[in-house]
């Protein structure tokens, strides 16, 4: 009777992961397997043809394959730093605060999160308008500087993203970084106001070292979705100007829908998929040696 019991239990416990399991194996583990054998492709709606490695070898041999990557490295690099600063600088400010104003100033920084990418990009089309009606042009005109074309110009364009990325929402980093501060024992800023600790040192020796894991999580998370970047180049830039702008992520999706070249697009993502996976074991390599999860 215990073993069957034991049998049954598990049978349940298989039916209630079923749905995810299905879910996943669906649109997760089947477009991966699909897309790996695409790669090996010609594609064809009604047909494929078997070309080996030739699309992994165009795209290592395309000049402008290699022009994405350094524009999305160029991008990480500008903007994953920043966001995590100001996003543990204002946790540090919500932190003193009474509860009810720490909810309400984490509701107003997610809120952004939760709107519509369109929506905000079309706010930012119109900041960045080259015309006098907008507004970065209106602030520049106050100092005697002619109007500016943010986006159509190759030397503007891609600080015109990064700049867009360090004013978007930093909710979900800031929330994470609140708890955990919450998190720290109050005992080891008892102990440093006794022995006359100042706040920088407070931060640097308490603060910092205890919020490694959780800087950590965001840096590496933040490194892929900064790789996986697409809506805002493909909405604001489209890749231009002569692709100063052009990501990994666009590159992909123009090859896959605007040139019908799936089997290229699909080796594409899978090279993008492998350098994502190096760097984020090179951050655990090196930057999780003393983290403890």
């Amino acid at each position: 009777m215990k073993k069957r019991k034991i049998k049954g239990d598990g049978a349940w416990g298989y039916a209630f992961i079923a749905v995810a399991l299905v879910v996943f194996a669906v649109f997760t583990a089947y477009p991966v397997a699909s897309a790996f054998i695409i790669s090996f492709q010609e594609y064809k709606p009604l047909g494929s043809t078997f070309i080996g490695f030739d699309n992994y070898t165009n795209t290592f041999s395309d000049a402008l394959f290699w022009k994405s990557v350094v524009n999305t490295i160029v991008y990480t690099v500008l903007t994953v730093p920043v966001a995590l600063f100001l996003s543990f600088a204002v946790a540090i400010l919500i932190l003193p605060l009474k509860k009810w104003l720490q909810t309400t100033f984490k509701a107003v920084y997610y809120l952004p999160a939760v709107a519509s990418g369109v929506a905000l990009s079309v706010v930012w089309l119109w900041i960045f308008d080259p015309m006098s009606s907008g507004i970065f042009n209106k602030l520049i005109g106050f100092f005697g500087i002619s109007n500016q074309n943010w986006l159509g110009s190759s030397a503007t364009a891609m600080f015109s993203l990064v700049f867009m990325s360090w004013l978007s929402s930093h909710g979900t980093s800031i929330i994470i970084y609140l708890a955990a501060l919450l998190g720290i024992d109050g005992s080891y800023y008892e102990a440093a106001e006794l022995d006359g600790a100042s706040f920088l040192q407070k931060m640097w020796y308490i603060v910092i070292p205890c919020l490694k894991p959780t800087t950590l999580f965001l840096l590496v998370t933040g490194v892929i979705g900064s790789f996986q970047v697409f809506q805002n180049a493909y909405l604001m830039t489209g890749g231009g100007p002569d692709n100063a702008t052009t990501m990994v992520g666009l590159l992909i999706f123009n090859n896959a829908f605007k040139y019908f070249e799936f089997g290229k697009a699909a080796a594409q993502s899978l090279i993008l998929a492998v350098i994502i996976a190096g760097i984020a074991m090179v951050q655990f390599k090196f930057l999780g040696n003393d983290v403890e999860y």
